[in-house]
């Protein structure tokens, strides 16, 4: 839950700058509390939890790092042996078998895809992938003009018999970036959850569950702005929540003064504008992840009555020109 007082910090929110997650989270200098931080899915993982038993807790620390392992094995577009890379390559001529975790998720990314009118669409990658951005490379309107008819979520063919994915034209790829940390995140927590667990943060850069409280007290999350890496924008009291940030600031270069940046419109195959960072608080950190994205496509009006739609969610949207929009759980009265 958010904790209420924590939700009049947001007018703090002056200079409107775009976000970025910070967590302020329980200091390791005491015996019970046992984390780490590694490099996994291309971001910084970090781990931690409370247990009375040093060993125990040092092994579930382990354990929560690993599923993000095992999960990036078969969700990772840069391992060619990965199972979503095989259906990339053979789901144009073919259907292809997966294993149920995936046909899930990809499942629920079409649900999200529907539920969105199409903001969240998981075959972006079939012009997504022509972007080179630590090369600071941007394809050619004509490059994006010849596979653009290829970003289209009802192009993605599921038998749920066969636990089968097929694609009905040529050129599609998939890609579960705008969805899969979140899912990491959330499994790597039921995982601990089901050890006993109850006190526990999992975050994979811009996305974090949060299991339980903080041993009393909630987590303290912070907004950074990500102009001064010292400075918050804001903070939030969260409990048994997950929360994930959206920003342009992620992966992006400029070139002759635009901004090419990750967050691609899946109508146009080119980077949004209007949005420069969303956040959306709620209880699924698969659906808080896949409904950043959303949002930040969708623009900051569309955005916010998506989220209103849905109860238990939250969000708040940082535009191009500095303004915020809160959803109204998180308005001033």
């Amino acid at each position: 839950m958010i904790a209420s007082s924590a939700l009049h910090r947001l007018s703090d929110l002056k200079s409107l700058p775009l976000v970025l997650l910070s967590i302020v989270s329980a200091s390791l200098a005491f015996a019970e509390w046992h984390g780490d931080e590694q490099s996994k899915m291309g971001t910084r993982i970090e781990v931690q939890l409370w247990h009375p038993d040093r060993h125990e807790g040092e092994r579930l620390v382990a354990a929560a790092m690993a599923e993000f392992d095992r999960i990036e094995a078969w969700m990772s577009t840069y391992r060619s042996d990965s199972e979503i890379s095989e259906v990339n390559r053979r789901a144009a001529s073919e259907p292809v078998a997966v294993s149920q975790e995936l046909f899930d998720i990809v499942a629920r990314s079409i649900d999200v895809s529907r539920l969105t009118g199409g903001a969240f669409d998981i075959t972006y990658d079939s012009v997504g992938y022509l972007y080179a951005f630590r090369e600071a490379q941007a394809p050619s309107d004509e490059e994006i003009e010849t596979r653009l008819d290829a970003v289209d979520y009802h192009h993605v063919l599921l038998d749920p018999h066969a636990n089968t994915i097929a694609f009905a034209v040529e050129g599609v790829r998939i890609n579960l970036g705008g969805i899969g940390k979140g899912y990491a995140c959330d499994r790597a927590v039921e995982l601990l959850r089901n050890s006993g667990v109850q006190h526990a943060l999992v975050s994979a850069g811009g996305d974090t569950c949060l299991l339980g409280d903080r041993r009393g007290q909630p987590w303290v999350v912070g907004i950074r702005d990500p102009d001064d890496g010292a400075a918050m924008v804001t903070r939030l009291a969260l409990v048994d929540e997950a929360i994930s940030t959206s920003g342009d600031y992620e992966r992006y270069f400029e070139e002759a003064g635009v901004r090419y940046h990750h967050i691609l419109d899946p109508a146009t195959g080119r980077p949004v504008e209007g949005v420069r960072s969303v956040t959306v608080i709620g209880p699924d950190g698969t659906l808080t992840d896949a409904l950043s994205t959303s949002v930040f496509v969708l623009g900051a009006v569309a955005g916010i009555e998506l989220i209103e739609s849905l109860p238990d969610y939250e969000a708040i949207v940082i535009d191009s020109v500095r303004g915020v929009r809160l959803s109204a759980g998180l308005a001033e009265p």
